[in-house]
């Protein structure tokens, strides 16, 4: 639990020695309550003290890493029950089982098509997170399968192992990617040991919460600390329970045996049952969401939800301001004008690309706020315009002195052209519409 100001000033020596940089244990008390500052700074702090208060500095739910390098994912570390009270902050990770069965063939054109799963979205890149092999089979078909894998893609990766020496052979052959191991012999200690030993994460798996959360503190004692939750194959309504409950608990009862991220299997032979119970999840609270299916309709749905909810609430999605030309403009080109909300720059960007016609996009510096919406707050204004019309030089690359505005802001035209020195043109409501309005100008 977070401790406040005073509680913290009462852990602290009050010598008020000045060696942490604050003239007071008091001032440096209360910068150690923001997490302004560490308790390093403090040279005289008992280790009673220091161990109460790095326990209090604690994430109620703890931040996990697995995979390395540009797929590194990190999980966990979120503060809240509901988005709108801050945000939610590491987006859930989107992996897909695949079976030991599989010949090499197969293998290589599944991993093939997985890693081919990257979108661009509103200026983002949207892509899957890592691969669950899960043995059916023997130990050398696992351990063949793996190495495949591993030479396919350098995506994250989780160990699904039935016994403990495929375990080990598997985590010699994948240390280096920090795997999530995912036991399902049911052999915890065993299992714990190997984590330990090669530094990996751990799944923890129960059928209820009361097993969990025996578990965790077993495994804890065990010397593993980086683990994973999985509340097991439940009914959808039964699971949504399960992991509220789980959030609630690491966040509201600052219980740290279910402060962890939360794995979820939503596998299905049903595509459609599938994305609706991964979308689900994604939404509420999962941090990893396993699939089997990779269509791209699915996949991409299931990308766009978690860009949309892992996106900071007081903070639109937005692009830098500046002038765009789109093809090979010159100075007979058009200059289409919107705000730098970045679902609005997409939009007109898709439909000038569409057009074939070459035109510049000055996006205007509106904070993330889209064309009305800007409006409405007087952040798209004549005078906003005007500033970035000769911020960023229109008038020296577009020689048809002229400027194209949406036309939801038809009433700014006036105002617009007499500030800016240029004739404004009032172009279609809906973005849909530019194509047929550039090639009738």
């Amino acid at each position: 639990m977070a401790l406040s100001g005073l509680d913290i000033y009462k852990l602290l020596p009050k010598t008020n020695c000045r060696e942490c940089g604050f003239v007071t244990c008091l001032a440096f008390a209360m910068q150690l309550a923001k997490k302004a500052v560490s308790i390093e700074k403090c040279p005289y702090l008992s280790p009673e003290s220091k161990e109460v208060l790095e326990e209090s500095g604690q994430p109620p739910i703890k931040l996990i890493s697995l995979g390395t390098g540009e797929k590194k994912m990190d999980l966990g570390n979120e503060t809240v029950m509901f988005r709108h009270e801050e945000k939610f902050r590491n987006p859930a990770a989107i992996g897909f089982i695949i079976d030991d069965s599989l010949t090499d063939e197969e293998t290589g054109k599944k991993v093939g098509e997985i890693n081919k799963l990257a979108f661009e979205r509103v200026g983002q890149k949207l892509d899957v997170n890592l691969i669950a092999l899960r043995q059916n089979s023997t130990k050398e078909n696992f351990i063949k399968v793996l190495k495949k894998i591993l030479s396919s893609t350098d995506l994250g990766i989780a160990l699904m192992t039935k016994d403990t020496p495929t375990l080990e052979e598997a985590l010699l052959l994948s240390k280096d990617r920090k795997p999530l191991v995912y036991d399902l012999s049911g052999k915890h200690q065993e299992c714990a040991k190997l984590c330990s030993k090669f530094q990996a994460s751990m799944v923890v798996s129960g059928d209820s919460l009361e097993a969990i959360g025996k578990l965790t503190k077993e495994i804890n004692s065990l010397g593993v600390t980086e683990l994973v939750l999985d509340i097991g194959k439940k009914p959808l309504k039964d699971k949504l329970w399960d992991i509220t409950q789980i959030r609630r608990m690491a966040l509201k009862k600052s219980n740290r045996s279910f402060g962890y991220p939360v794995l979820v299997n939503a596998e299905n032979v049903d595509p459609y049952k599938e994305a609706a119970e991964a979308a689900t999840f994604i939404s509420k609270y999962a941090s990893i969401v396993l699939l089997s299916g990779h269509k791209t309709w699915e996949i991409l749905s299931l990308l766009t939800l978690r860009q949309n909810i892992y996106t900071d609430p007081q903070k639109p999605l937005q692009i830098e301001p500046g002038l765009y030309p789109i093809g090979e403009c010159n100075e007979k080109s058009d200059c289409l004008i919107t705000t730098n909300f970045s679902l609005s720059y997409y939009t007109v960007l898709g439909e000038v690309e569409a057009s074939k016609i070459p035109t510049y996009i000055l996006s205007v510096d509106t904070e993330g706020m889209s064309v009305l919406t800007a409006w409405a707050a007087e952040k798209f204004t004549p005078s906003k315009i005007s500033e970035s019309i000769n911020k960023f030089g229109v008038k020296d690359k577009v020689r048809l002195n002229r400027v194209i505005i949406p036309g939801y802001v038809a009433v700014l035209s006036g105002d617009l052209e007499e500030q800016a020195g240029l004739k404004v043109v009032v172009g279609p409501k809906e973005a849909a519409g530019i194509p047929s309005f550039l090639k009738n100008l």
